[in-house]
């Protein structure tokens, strides 16, 4: 697995955000290896998108991520139980990022379906492992990722996301609107959510 340089992420946030998909995100944990392929992501554009947490240019302690190096992680906390994990694109103070929505779990999901279910991989239901990681609230639950890894660089080996150069997919790419943001007017219409087609990991078709 080649792991994906700081200048993948250092460009233009809805073209990283296309190029995510097929992916690997990698976790490791106690020598153990956690890692699914990015299936569905979603686009942040910053100051001029209203469905953005630093729309209008604003910088608060939650979001000051945002602002810095391409390639960390921004996790947020969202109705007082879930995170999101979203990755940092472009360049310093230029606010903007990636949401990672869904991950096709491959390896690793036995710690997978404890991090989620607290139960064993063998004790779940198929469709529970559908469920296991596709929602960005899921994925995060599943990986045990978490408001501590905020700010993390996503460059380093215990912790990145990677390509298998010996194994090449053609997928078509669905470029569509972003959910649950009915909140951002017009930005509610953007096509800036892109997912593999078929794909059975992503969290809405």
């Amino acid at each position: 697995m080649k792991k994906l340089e700081r200048s993948f992420y250092s460009r233009d946030t809805l073209q990283v955000a296309e190029e995510l998909l097929g992916k690997y995100l990698v976790r490791k944990i106690n020598d153990k290896f956690l890692i699914g392929k990015i299936v569905e992501v979603e686009a942040y554009m910053g100051e001029q998108d209203k469905a953005a947490h630093s729309y209008g240019g604003r910088r608060t302690e939650r979001n000051e991520v945002m602002y810095g190096e391409a390639g960390h992680i921004y996790v947020y906390f969202i109705y007082g139980m879930h995170y999101c994990f979203n990755v940092i694109t472009e360049k310093v103070n230029v606010p903007r990022g990636v949401l990672i929505r869904a991950l096709e779990p491959m390896d690793g999901m036995e710690i997978m379906a404890l991090n989620r279910y607290k139960k064993s991989l063998e004790e779940l239901t198929s469709r529970e492992i559908r469920n296991l990681t596709n929602g960005p609230a899921k994925l995060c639950s599943a990986l045990n990722i978490t408001r501590e890894h905020n700010g993390m660089d996503i460059c380093k080996d215990d912790f990145y996301i990677g390509q298998d150069e010996k194994k090449r997919e053609n997928f078509e790419i669905v470029k569509t609107t972003r959910i649950n943001i009915d909140y951002a007017e017009e930005a509610r219409f953007y096509p800036w959510r892109f997912y593999i087609k078929d794909n059975p990991y992503v969290s809405k078709k």
